[in-house]
C-alpha cells in the first residue's frame, strides 16, 4: 500500500480528523516525552498499516523504528482487531484480583515460551513497570538492597527503572532510588577493557564484573539487571559466552539475574526471548512492547519458581489497578497465534541472516562513514564515523543543536524519500516490524544507502 485516505468519522465518539486541528491541538495541549516542548512540531499521522503509516498528506513512510521497536507484528494485523474487539464485548475490564481467561491464558502461553522453571507471570502496563518490581521481587527474595545495572542501557522512566538506566537520560533525575551500582558491559567496538577480541571482551568484562561484586560485598547485592541485546543504545550483541558467565557469577554468589527482554524479546532476533539464543537461563524477565506490539499497554516479569515460592505463604507488597488488563491479555494471546500460524518468527530470522544482514555488509562497504554493522534478526544498528582508523562517531556522545547536525540531516534524507529511521547518536538503527517483507526491507534498505551519502560528506578520514 502506498496511498493513504484520511480516516473516517468515528460512528460513536467524535474527534477532529482534518491535519490543522490535529496539530494545533497536540501543540496546545500534549506534553510530549524527553522533549523540549518547544522545539518540537510532532508529525500528524492519519493512519499506519502493515510496516507504514501516512500522514495528512498522503505521504508514505517505511517504518525501520517499529515506533518505538514495539510493534513487532506490524499496524493493524486485522486478526489482534478482531481479537480486542472480541474481547470488548465479552469483558472490557475487570479488577486484577479475579480470575479470566484470557489473563490465564496469556501468562500461560508466556511462561511456556520461557526457559524451564520460570512459570508465573507478573502483568505490569509497560515494561518500567516490570524492572520496579522485578527489583521489588529480587530484594525480597534475597534480603539484599544492591542492585547492579550496566552503563549504556535502558530500563525504564519510572524513578526505580530510570536509576537503573545507564544512559544520559538518568541524569537529569538524579539522585535516585538508593542502591544501584553501574558496571560497564561488552561493547568489542568501543571496548571499556582496550580487548582486540570477542574472547578478550568477555573474559575482561566479566572479570570487571567480578571485581565490583567483590568490592560491594557479595552478601549485599540482591540482582544484576541486563538487557539480554542492549536496545536503543546501539544493539550490543554480547560476545559468546558473556550471559552464560554472569549466569555464572550470580549463581557463585546468590545473586538474582534478571533479563531485561522488552526490545530484545518477541520476536525482534526471531526467537520468543533474546536469551534463548544463548541458551541462557536467568531468574526473572521483563517484557513488553513485542507481547502485543503495543495494541493496548502490556508488560510484566516471568517469575522463576524459587523466586514464586518467596511468595506463596509471604504477601507480595505490589500490584497495579490494570495488571493484566482484559483487552491487553486478549491482545497477546491473539499475537502469539499469529506468530506461531505465520510463522512470525522465522521470518524474523530469515530477514536477518538472509536480507539485512549481507545488504547491511555491502552498504558498508560502500560507505566510508559506516564503522560497524551489528545485529541479529530485525535488530540491526549502523555505527557511523568521521574516521574509520579512530572510530570518531558522527555526532558526539549525546550530542544536540548544531553539534547533532550530521544525523540529523542523515535522517531528513530518509524521510524525504519515504523512510522513518530509528536514530540515537551516532547510529542508525534497523528494526522494521517483524512481519515485514522482503520487498519492503529491500526498499527501506536502498534509501538508507542512498541517505548515507549525506553522512559520507561530514568523512573526515583518509
Amino acid at each position: 500500500m502506498t496511498e493513504a485516505s484520511h480516516p473516517t468519522q468515528p460512528t460513536t465518539f467524535a474527534v477532529p480528523t482534518d491535519e490543522a486541528t490535529v496539530r494545533a491541538s497536540d501543540r496546545a495541549h500534549v506534553f510530549h516525552s524527553w522533549s523540549a516542548q518547544g522545539a518540537i512540531n510532532p508529525l500528524p499521522i492519519a493512519r499506519a498499516e502493515g510496516s507504514r503509516f501516512w500522514d495528512y498528506q498522503g505521504k508514505g513512510y517505511l517504518d525501520f523504528t517499529s515506533g518505538l521497536v514495539n510493534v513487532n507484528i506490524g499496524y493493524n494485523h486485522p486478526r489482534m482487531i478482531a481479537a480486542i474487539a472480541e474481547q470488548a464485548g465479552r469483558m472490557t475490564t475487570i479488577a486484577p484480583g479475579y480470575a479470566v481467561d484470557v489473563r490465564s491464558e496469556a501468562a500461560r502461553l508466556i511462561a511456556e515460551r520461557a526457559p524451564a522453571g520460570l512459570n508465573m507471570v507478573f502483568f505490569t502496563n509497560g515494561g518500567a513497570e516490570a524492572t520496579e518490581n522485578a527489583i521489588r521481587m529480587a530484594r525480597l527474595h534475597t534480603g539484599r538492597h544492591k542492585i547492579f545495572a550496566a552503563y549504556r542501557s535502558y530500563h525504564g522512566a519510572t524513578a526505580g527503572a530510570l536509576t537503573m538506566t545507564g544512559d544520559p537520560r538518568r541524569v537529569a533525575s538524579e539522585p535516585g532510588i538508593p542502591g544501584v551500582v553501574h558496571f560497564w558491559g561488552p561493547y568489542l567496538y568501543r571496548s571499556a577493557f582496550h580487548a582486540e577480541t570477542e574472547a578478550q571482551e568477555t573474559q575482561r568484562a566479566l572479570a570487571h564484573l567480578r571485581d565490583l561484586i567483590t568490592v560491594e560485598g557479595p552478601s549485599s547485592i540482591a540482582a544484576i539487571i541486563l538487557e539480554t541485546i542492549v536496545g536503543t543504545n546501539g544493539v550490543l550483541v554480547p560476545p559468546a559466552g558473556y550471559l552464560a558467565g554472569v549466569r555464572a557469577l550470580c549463581d557463585e554468589f546468590g545473586i538474582v539475574m534478571i533479563a531485561d527482554e522488552v526490545m530484545a524479546g518477541f520476536g525482534r532476533i526471531g526467537q520468543w526471548y533474546a536469551l534463548q539464543h544463548w541458551n541462557v537461563t536467568p531468574d526473572l524477565i521483563t517484557f513488553a512492547k513485542g507481547v502485543n506490539s503495543g495494541y493496548v499497554p502490556l508488560g510484566g516479569v516471568v517469575i522463576s519458581d524459587a523466586i514464586a515460592d518467596t511468595f506463596r505463604d509471604r504477601v507480595y507488597p505490589g500490584g497495579l489497578t490494570y495488571s493484566g488488563h482484559p483487552l491487553a491479555c486478549a491482545a497477546a494471546v491473539a499475537s502469539i497465534q499469529i506468530f506461531e500460524d505465520e510463522d512470525v518468527l522465522g521470518h524474523a530470522r530469515m530477514l536477518g541472516e538472509e536480507v539485512i544482514g549481507p545488504e547491511l555488509a555491502k552498504i558498508a562497504d560502500k560507505h566510508p562513514s559506516v564503522g560497524e554493522v551489528r545485529g541479529l534478526g530485525v535488530f540491526w544498528a549502523l555505527e557511523l564515523v568521521t574516521d574509520r582508523d579512530t572510530r570518531a562517531p558522527l555526532v558526539p556522545y549525546n550530542a544536540s543543536g548544531a553539534a547533532a547536525k550530521p544525523m540529523l540531516d542523515f535522517a531528513a534524507a530518509c524521510k524525504a524519500q519515504g523512510l522513518w529511521p530509528f536514530t540515537h547518536f551516532n547510529r542508525t538503527h534497523v528494526v522494521p516490524p517483524c512481519t515485514t517483507s522482503v520487498e519492503e526491507v529491500h526498499e527501506g534498505l536502498a534509501i538508507l544507502d542512498d541517505a548515507l551519502t549525506v553522512a559520507d560528506t561530514y568523512y573526515t578520514g583518509s
